[in-house]
């Protein structure tokens, strides 16, 4: 793998605390002692792995305004563009073979592993500039709010290091930790990417094959349903909605319920499918969509109704380029 290709062109971020003052934490002991006791870890490897950490500020400022925050039309804007549209259009020609090949084996529409691949790095091309080992120990230890679940990434991330041979301080990825061309978490890596060429490596970081077949893969163990609708376009009573719209992102009302509330579907939906209905904010108002259980399926790669949005308009906007041939 070309992991040196992450490290031209690296911006090293501007640390919060040196690695050597985050050995002197509790916390930080703790957690050697347990990679150590449960995984087998040298412990003075692991106190120079982490001595040499940079924790970050701009980490934490920036997982604190992530862009899910936005409303719906500032978000659309980020991503349903012409540039990002055509660029799909490009990776769908340049990589068919592959992308037709996990659509078969996961059930996954080719334009969905386009449009995931396309919203999270541009097509591989915008894979993240910070240290991944930087990012997971800074909201491991220095961001309470979810220390449990960074805690946890940075186990995993230890571990894909020490399997697949390398020095964790040569990664790069998102702020958050996320890596490589579809930007996996490093406990998503080690559970769902896949060596989807059979050259022997699965290298999601340079290789597209590897990352569609990844992509595909994660979708399907999420319990993506083949040839099944994703959301349908909603349309609503002027009277109050709001026991319609429920909290989280799973569909918990039947399609009845909503038609019983005067909610209608743009397209067909059976009266027995579970849904959810969006709001999603405009500039001048509200559009309201009806979120399908395959709807809920993107949104486990990243836990946001807008992220799914995206994905699911780019798509439809890639096939409709992709069939022009322009």
């Amino acid at each position: 793998m070309k992991y040196l290709a992450f490290i031209i062109g690296l911006v090293f971020l501007t640390p919060g605390h040196a690695g050597a003052d985050l050995l002197q934490r509790t916390e930080v002991a703790s957690f050697i002692s347990e990679m150590v006791s449960e995984y087998g870890y040298d412990a003075e490897e692991l106190n120079d792995v982490l001595g040499r950490v940079e924790l970050s500020e701009k980490v934490i400022a920036a997982i604190t305004r992530p862009a899910e925050a936005f409303p719906w039309h500032r978000y659309r804007s980020i991503f349903i563009k012409p540039g990002r549209i055509r660029g799909g259009a490009e990776f769908w020609r340049r990589n068919q073979a592959q992308l037709e090949r996990a659509a078969e084996k996961y059930g996954v529409p080719v334009e969905i592993l386009v449009a995931v691949i396309g919203v999270e790095t541009k097509y591989g091309r915008i894979t993240g500039g910070f240290k991944v080992i930087n990012s997971l120990s800074t909201l491991a230890f220095d961001y309470p709010k979810r220390s449990r679940f960074f805690t946890s990434e940075l186990k995993h991330f230890l571990l894909l290091a020490r399997e697949q041979s390398l020095d964790p301080h040569t990664l790069a990825g998102s702020y958050a930790g996320a890596m490589g061309i579809p930007q996996f978490m490093p406990s998503s890596y080690r559970a769902y990417a896949v060596d989807f060429d059979d050259d022997g490596l699965t290298d999601i970081w340079d290789n597209p094959a590897d990352a569609i077949g990844s992509v595909g893969n994660y979708l399907e163990e999420h319990g993506w349903r083949k040839d099944a609708g994703i959301t349908s376009p909603a349309t609503v009573p002027d009277s109050d909605i709001s026991a319609l719209l429920t909290d989280g992102l799973e569909p918990k009302l039947t399609m009845a319920d909503m038609a019983e509330g005067g909610v209608a579907a743009g397209e067909e939906v059976d009266a027995a499918e579970n849904v959810k209905l969006l709001q999603l904010e405009n500039k001048d108002g509200y559009e309201y969509w009806l979120a399908l259980h395959n709807f809920y399926v993107i949104t486990r790669y990243n836990h946001s109704a807008l992220y799914a949005m995206a994905v699911y308009q780019l798509a439809e906007a890639i096939r409709a380029q992709y069939q022009t041939g322009t």
